[in-house]
């Protein structure tokens, strides 16, 4: 229900009428809630109401908001520094943060290149491949294998990889250079063709690429990580690199601090952003093993890796990360999720008995709840807000992925209204 007219701030209704939302029809979208103030796991909204948020500002927020060890940091950065070009000049949050990134990371993923969100850090990975074989003096190697089912950013380059029946970005097939779409080898008969198929293009492959344990926008599908042990073997097997977009699953979102590191798996490339700076600034990063990097390292000026974005290692996002470095270190993360994923398994349990209802799946501090089809997205999202939850149902799924620090109590909320919600919805379609 939206706010009522008194409650509704001067400047939402004057930049009603400038502002482009995302993922919206702007002449039929929805009126956005006018958000006031934040603090832990809570939204408040301009005319009072006091929202739970389930899905943490689109899965960034894992601290939970205004955590006051990320604000102070802040504040101290923006008193010193707060950006400075990366061509040239160099700053201490960036090099700490590359250093740590390095040190978390399995194997000798070692090499850092900042961005500043997590389609360009694929866009990033996917030219890294690309430009390695080159400058190996291998030719023809200019594609990318990615999975039906996967989601990677909605840049060009990215749009290319992502699921091409998800129908987002249908639109634009045969603008962008196409690549290679497959099937995840979630089993021996499925493994098969994949091999059958990276065997016929192999050629002309640069690298594998695939979310590691969760398809995340394209539908919170999960998959074991044997799927991502195959994965290392079969491009060990064609001498393929093997690239992880961890930008939703990185940061403990799965139970573990990195998915890879958890499947015992080394990406040859890996990408993060999102939970990176504890959903306060954008930032993203890119990082390759040795053997990458080295195919870039020499004398001559073509083979450097010619990418550079303004606000690339910026100071006050690399501030922020590191604090949130520091709260993964001090605090129980890791621990916060488990008793999230226990509490996700209990609460949303009820659902799996309501009509309709395909899937009810978690893995660490994510939740979802499967359909046969969605139940109008208006009115189910209006049926959240009257019970106080921010939820943002997708396709056929309504999902939770709350901030790391939520209450046992909030918890329960989100997952009864879920299941409330969806108990009405169900049963009376």
């Amino acid at each position: 229900m939206a706010p009522p007219d008194c409650a509704e701030p001067r400047w939402l209704k004057a930049g009603l009428d400038h502002i482009w939302l995302p993922y919206a029809q702007m002449k039929t979208a929805a009126r956005p809630l006018p958000v006031v103030a934040s603090e832990g796991a809570r939204l408040t909204l301009a005319d009072g109401r006091v929202l739970v948020d389930g899905i943490a500002s689109w899965w960034t927020a894992c601290h939970g908001y205004n955590h006051p060890h990320i604000a102070e940091a802040l504040r101290e950065q923006l008193a010193r520094l707060p950006h400075v070009m990366f061509g040239g000049l160099a700053h201490e949050q960036a090099y700490r943060l590359a250093t740590r990134l390095a040190a978390l990371l399995p194997g000798d993923l070692e090499r850092v290149f900042f961005t500043e969100s997590g389609s360009v850090s694929v866009e990033v990975a996917m030219k890294m491949a690309v430009q390695y074989w080159m400058n190996r003096g291998v030719a023809g190697r200019t594609k990318i294998l990615s999975f039906r089912g996967g989601y990677h950013g909605d840049t060009f380059a990215t749009m290319a990889v992502c699921d091409p029946e998800e129908g987002m970005h249908a639109k634009f097939a045969g603008v962008f250079a196409p690549q290679l779409i497959g099937d995840l080898p979630r089993d021996g008969a499925a493994l098969a063709g994949l091999r059958q198929l990276v065997e016929a293009h192999a050629h002309e492959l640069a690298a594998i690429l695939v979310e590691p344990r969760v398809q995340g926008a394209g539908g919170m599908v999960f998959h074991e990580d044997q799927v991502l042990r195959d994965l290392r073997q079969l491009a060990d097997d064609f001498g393929l690199l093997l690239i992880f977009d961890e930008i939703f699953t990185g940061f403990g979102r799965t139970g573990a601090m990195f998915a890879c590191a958890e499947a015992g798996v080394t990406p040859d490339i890996v990408t993060l952003s999102k939970a990176l700076t504890g959903g306060t600034l954008p930032l993203a990063a890119t990082l390759a093993r040795k053997h990458v990097f080295d195919a870039f390292w020499g004398d001559e000026a073509d083979k450097a890796l010619m990418h550079g974005p303004t606000y690339m290692g910026n100071a006050l996002a690399c501030a922020a990360a590191n604090a949130s470095l520091d709260l993964f270190e001090s605090e129980p993360r890791l621990a916060q999720v488990a008793r999230i994923a226990a509490l996700l398994e209990e609460g949303l349990a009820p659902c799996r008995a309501l009509p309709g209802v395909t899937d009810v799946r978690v893995m660490g501090a994510i939740g979802v709840v499967e359909m046969e089809a969605m139940p109008e997205p208006r009115a189910l999202q209006a049926a959240f807000l009257d019970r106080g939850v921010w939820i943002r149902p997708f396709r056929n799924v309504v999902y939770l992925t709350p901030a790391f620090v939520i209450a046992d109590g909030e918890l329960e909320q989100l997952t009864g209204t879920v299941a409330a919600v969806l108990s009405e919805a169900l049963l009376r379609a």
